[in-house]
């Protein structure tokens, strides 16, 4: 199963990864890049869509709404997101007012009740996860505070030589109050640009068992098992991580038991 994906910055929009892709169920991914003053149409049709503004400022607009000037970030090293909710059955365009990259992600949804609306980054909740050399910031941006479907999203940030998604940790059954079933997409950047970090995953049964390198502007798959990566020494990681469940949205996991002990 191919967990990996790369992608080179283009103008216009890029699908990264799309239903079925790494046994994905739920969840598409891709980049919205435009130059100021271009446009990106597009409609949801059978999905709920979100809009992460990784970096510069654009409008976003369709039927029934209308979101002026979002973005205040250079870029995702700079701030707190704004982050725009789609539901099902909307025409929307993206208007770039200056250069701006937006992540793009959908998950089916039916659910057409849902009205279109704004996460501003005064709305952005901040954690600090994780001790010693496993300590991480994160924005926690759709939540289960927000109405959606399927998609939980936030944004991860790892300092130099550290390890995240760690103790490594899964979500694959739905078993409240402790655990959710969620598939996953984490999208990196790394300050400086030439960083790099591992990203592992794997199951209990190690049906998969899969390492790799992660570079500026991979996406890596998550359809199921523990999913660690480690920071390289000098570098800042950078990752958009976007959550997907059938049933339940929750920031829930469970700890692999060999290394749970890690937290005592």
């Amino acid at each position: 199963m191919e967990c990996l994906k790369h992608y080179k910055p283009v103008e216009g929009f890029t699908k990264i990864a799309s239903l079925g892709d790494g046994d994905l169920k739920l969840s598409e991914f891709g980049i919205i890049n435009l130059k100021k003053g271009e446009e990106f149409n597009g409609n949801s049709a059978a999905n709920e869509v979100a809009l992460v503004i990784l970096g510069g400022k654009c409008s976003v607009c369709g039927d029934g709404f209308d979101f002026p000037a979002l973005g205040e970030r250079k870029d995702v090293f700079s701030g707190k997101p704004y982050t725009v909710y789609i539901p099902c059955g909307k025409s929307y365009m993206v208007k770039a007012l200056s250069d701006v990259e937006v992540a793009w992600t959908a998950s089916p949804s039916d659910d057409a009740a849902i009205e279109p609306y704004v996460i501003k980054p005064e709305q952005v909740k901040e954690a600090h996860i994780g001790k010693d050399s496993y300590t991480r910031d994160a924005y926690l941006m759709l939540t289960d505070e927000f109405p959606a479907s399927h998609l939980f999203i936030g944004e991860a940030f790892v300092p130099s030589g550290h390890h995240a998604s760690y103790p490594p940790h899964r979500h694959d059954f739905d078993n409240l109050p402790t655990e959710v079933d969620m598939e996953e997409i984490y999208f990196f950047r790394f300050s400086p640009g030439q960083g790099y970090g591992i990203q592992k995953i794997y199951t209990d049964d190690r049906s998969i068992d899969y390492t790799c390198t992660v570079e500026h502007n991979d996406t890596t798959l998550i359809p199921r098992g523990y999913h660690p990566v480690i920071n390289a020494p000098g570098y800042t990681m950078y990752y958009l991580w976007i959550m997907a469940g059938s049933n339940h949205r929750k920031f829930l996991s469970v700890p692999d038991p060999a290394h749970k002990w890690v937290n005592a």
